[in-house]
């Protein structure tokens, strides 16, 4: 996932435009019209600036998928829209795709879907994942199976284990552990672009 900042780029917009109106405002040298012009149409630009961040910080964000680990649910070069209210209101979910601040690095953002919930034993034997000693069923969302053996472990409280879709190619709990609960930003919602992949994420 992309590592840049869009809050702080929108904090960093709206500090200039909160400048320039108050250098507009004061610059008597410009006609009074045109100052109440100019300072209109700032503070349109700061309201608007000040919503988006709303939004983003608390409502919903876009991410861009980088990497082959999840298909072939999300594809390289795929945009998403993540929930980040969602949870706030309803529990995590076994089997949701969830973007995270990756555990080793806070900075950088993954996505992998949720296997193993706080408290959940979780296996993984030749490639078939084992929750509470019973099967998971994955035909609908793994690209193809790794035959690798994994576990038994039991997922610690307030801590998620995640795996990629595409188990060949993915760095997820099996490589970083567990997934924090105060590291999870939202659940992917809706894939918005390239037009031909647009839809719901399942």
């Amino acid at each position: 996932m992309g590592t840049l900042s869009i809050p702080t780029v929108i904090l960093g917009i709206s500090a200039l435009l909160i400048a320039s109106r108050i250098i507009i405002k004061r610059a008597s040298q410009i006609p009074q019209v045109v100052r109440t012009s100019i300072v209109e149409t700032l503070d349109a630009c700061i309201f608007a600036a000040v919503i988006s961040l709303l939004i983003i910080t608390f409502v919903v964000q876009a991410f861009y998928i980088p990497s082959g680990s999840m298909e072939p649910t999300l594809m390289v070069d795929d945009r998403i829209l993540v929930a980040k209210f969602l949870y706030r209101v309803e529990p995590i979910r076994p089997a949701d795709v969830i973007v995270f601040r990756y555990p080793l690095n806070p900075s950088r953002d993954f996505v992998k879907r949720v296997i193993g919930l706080p408290g959940q034993h979780v296996q993984l034997k030749e490639g078939v994942v084992y929750v509470n000693d019973q099967r998971v069923s994955e035909k609908a969302y793994t690209l193809r199976p790794d035959f690798g053996n994994y576990g038994p472990i039991t997922v610690p409280r307030n801590e998620y284990f995640v795996l990629g879709d595409n188990r060949n190619n993915s760095e997820d709990s099996r490589f970083f552990g567990y997934v924090p609960r105060a590291n999870i930003i939202g659940k992917a919602i809706f894939i918005y672009w390239p037009v031909q992949r647009v839809g719901f994420v399942h």
